[in-house]
């Protein structure tokens, strides 16, 4: 994905655009990094791409934003015939093992898609579950607060033992370690793991000296932020 310090980089989508492209897929907030693009720059993406193109929102992260450039995306759906925004309940409702989400587009592609879906591809205690997941409004502010205090906690902590941390507004943080002998993500990596604390490994998103720690609970939170400050003093 074309990214400027990793942030998706709307010229440099366009600049790949070509006649044979189709759909243009976006994380707003992106996964693994936790940064975000501006509604503007999605509106500008979208005037930007062909009307054959379809722009997908993925918005899975974005009941965890509290910025006021921020948008999930709704309204560029509406008022136009090629954007699609699907969001999912597997992050700040905690559902993830059920394998529900959902859809909001032009109802030509929503027709599309539920000519090839699954018959069955959604349970009837999936979808119970759903409804009482997006009642539960109080859950979804407490976590959303909470999620805020304590990314905000570790950013700063994380700082102090010099460590980089990208600015994020998701329910994770991204570590950049050295590469330095002694001090690399794949060494923290295995020190925190054998103190029973996992953080997740980027290798595979072309990050490998970063690691991405998902905001726990406050024991949990503190425990990593002790277990890297020992390993960054080579105890």
């Amino acid at each position: 994905m074309p990214e400027q310090d990793l942030t998706a980089d709307v010229d440099g989508f366009l600049a790949r655009v070509t006649d044979k492209t189709r759909i243009v897929f976006i994380a707003n907030p992106n996964n693994p990094t936790g940064t975000y693009l501006p509604f503007d720059e999605v509106k500008r993406l979208r005037a930007g791409l062909p009307p054959h193109v379809l722009l997908v929102l993925d918005a899975a992260y974005s009941d965890y934003v509290s910025r006021n450039d921020y948008e999930l995306g709704l309204e560029l759906v509406a008022t136009t015939e090629n954007t699609v925004m699907t969001h999912t309940f597997s992050k700040i409702h905690g559902l993830a093992a059920l394998r529900i989400g959902w859809m909001f587009g032009p109802a030509h592609i929503i027709d599309a898609v539920n000519r090839i879906r699954g018959p069955f591809n959604v349970s009837t205690p999936a979808m119970l579950a759903a409804v009482a997941a997006i009642e539960d409004t109080a859950h979804v502010q407490m976590s959303k607060a909470f999620t805020e205090q304590w990314r905000n906690w570790l950013t700063d902590e994380i700082g102090k033992l010099g460590l980089k941390v990208t600015p994020s507004v998701a329910n994770f943080v991204l570590i950049h370690f050295p590469t330095g002998k002694g001090k690399t993500s794949a060494e923290a990596d295995a020190y925190l793991t054998k103190r029973g604390l996992v953080l997740r490994a980027l290798n595979n998103y072309g990050l490998p000296h970063a690691l991405r720690m998902t905001i726990g609970t406050e024991e949990a939170n503190r425990l990593v932020v002790d277990g890297l400050r020992d390993f960054m003093a080579g105890k």
